[in-house]
């Protein structure tokens, strides 16, 4: 069930609204936990078993570990997620990658031909790095072992969070578990926070995926030069909008339901490096990878190789985590090779430049990396480069088409639109309306980007969602 469907706006969420605050305190995360069973079983009910199963381990791994067993329990706990994540989400690309090399030293067998085809469960990604970041911070002492399995459960499954995050860790919302603020302040702000991520999601996102979908999907060896830059500036603007879309719509259903989640994005496109860039770019994935593997490893504490060497694993792991594709793999790398580049020199050589050619070198980087993000084959994505980098008119039938269909004043207004969303120019207007007493006008400028954002959905209009399958 998605956020953008007619399901979930016109009935599940109403009639969840509507229980949740009538019912007592008490009763308040136990229909949470099972609205959410409820909203993630409606897409894939078989696939909700491993979710309970996980819920239920690291429940039980972290009483393991507050009865004083803690490597026991840690090592349950992240050999059970692991393991999970490595057959659901990997199975079929080792495999894949098994007959490959079978095949290229000679040996065909038809097992693999006849092999089971391993279906990803939705979110997998994020129920099981949040499950084992609390095995983790138990065992460091962090928190302690939640041994109500109402409230755990309900913590693993909250569906404003479970299909695409942010990465929400216990240790962060262990008290609100308890007790939580339920008001009508917070209803407000809540919505508030999900109407700007509607509005993202199905005006901008969507609108950017059409151009990018169309014009990819002519065949990468017929783009013209103008055209591959077209389509991947806007898969740009369609990645950072339907994910941070999507961000925002969580943090304000999780904010009417009391929860304050850790914001995830902070205008990554106006960032001067690439540091920069993942500081600001989906936050609660790179403190996690930052908080649980990078300081695991040592961090910067054992020396610049080492710390090198651990920044390339984490970005190898980063890339890896985002899909089981090589491509995905050498997008993690080429942003961790820039990292370490950076690290190593590059920054302090960046800082004297002048600030629109930092904000160029960025941008560069980023929109080179998301063609390996994009395109699914390594092959295809080298030729999207060269398409981008030597000059071509590609094949002339289609590039003309291409020109005449997405050139126009639409496209340039949502190009702007989305340029100025992408800053924090918004905030800035936010504060204007307040500071002359404008803020009804405001509310009824949300009102009608509620009501735009429904009358898109209603037409029919393309929507599709990239992190779903993460």
């Amino acid at each position: 069930m998605l956020f953008t469907s007619p399901v979930f706006l016109f009935y599940f969420l109403p009639i969840i609204l509507l229980i949740y605050f009538l019912a007592p305190r008490k009763a308040k995360n136990l229909i949470l936990l099972i609205s959410s069973i409820f909203f993630y079983s409606w897409g894939e009910p078989r696939a909700v078993m491993v979710m309970i199963s996980s819920t239920i381990i690291d429940f039980t791994c972290g009483i393991i570990i507050g009865n004083g067993k803690r490597k026991l329990g840690l090592t349950i706990s992240i050999i059970s997620n692991i393991s999970l994540l490595a057959f659901f989400k990997y199975f079929n690309f080792a495999l894949e990658n098994l007959h490959l090399f079978a095949k290229g030293i000679g040996i065909e067998n038809s097992i693999f031909e006849s092999s089971l085809e391993v279906a990803l469960p939705i979110g997998i990604s994020f129920y099981t790095f949040q499950t084992m970041s609390y095995s983790i911070d138990v065992y460091r002492g962090s928190v302690k072992a939640n041994r109500n399995f109402i409230d755990f459960a309900t913590y693993v499954t909250m569906f404003p969070q479970l299909i695409a995050g942010p990465i929400v860790r216990y240790l962060d919302i262990s008290k609100q578990l308890d007790k939580r603020e339920i008001s009508f302040n917070n209803l407000l702000i809540g919505s508030e926070r999900f109407i700007i991520g509607l509005f993202k999601k199905v005006l901008l996102a969507n609108t950017f995926a059409a151009i990018a979908d169309s014009i990819i999907n002519e065949g990468v060896i017929n783009l013209s030069t103008a055209n591959a830059w077209l389509a991947i500036i806007a898969y740009a603007f369609q990645i950072f909008f339907d994910f941070s879309g999507y961000s925002d719509m969580a943090i304000g259903l999780g904010k009417i339901f009391g929860f304050d989640f850790l914001e995830n994005f902070n205008s990554p496109y106006i960032s001067k490096s690439i540091r920069e860039f993942w500081r600001r770019w989906h936050i609660s994935l790179s403190t996690w990878f930052r908080d649980y593997v990078y300081i695991s490893l040592g961090g910067n504490q054992k020396g610049k190789i080492r710390t090198y060497i651990n920044l390339f694993i984490v970005f190898f792991v980063t890339g890896l985590w985002h899909g089981a594709s090589w491509n995905f793999v050498i997008w993690g790398l080429f942003h961790g090779l820039f990292i370490i580049l950076e690290r190593a020199g590059l920054d302090s050589k960046l800082e004297k430049l002048w600030s629109p050619l930092q904000y160029m070198y960025c941008l560069l980087v980023v929109l080179v990396g998301w063609v390996f993000f994009r395109i699914e084959t390594l092959g295809g994505a080298m030729t999207y480069l060269n398409k981008m980098f030597i000059p071509t008119n590609g094949d002339i039938s289609i590039n003309s088409y291409i020109n005449f269909f997405h050139f126009n004043l639409k496209t340039l207004f949502f190009v702007i639109l989305a340029t100025l969303t992408s800053t924090p120019f918004f905030s800035h207007v936010k504060q204007l309306f307040f500071k002359h007493n404008l803020s009804s006008l405001y509310y009824i400028s949300l009102i009608f980007l509620f009501i735009i954002s429904l009358v898109y959905l209603g037409a029919g209009s393309y929507n599709p969602f990239i992190y779903f399958r993460f």
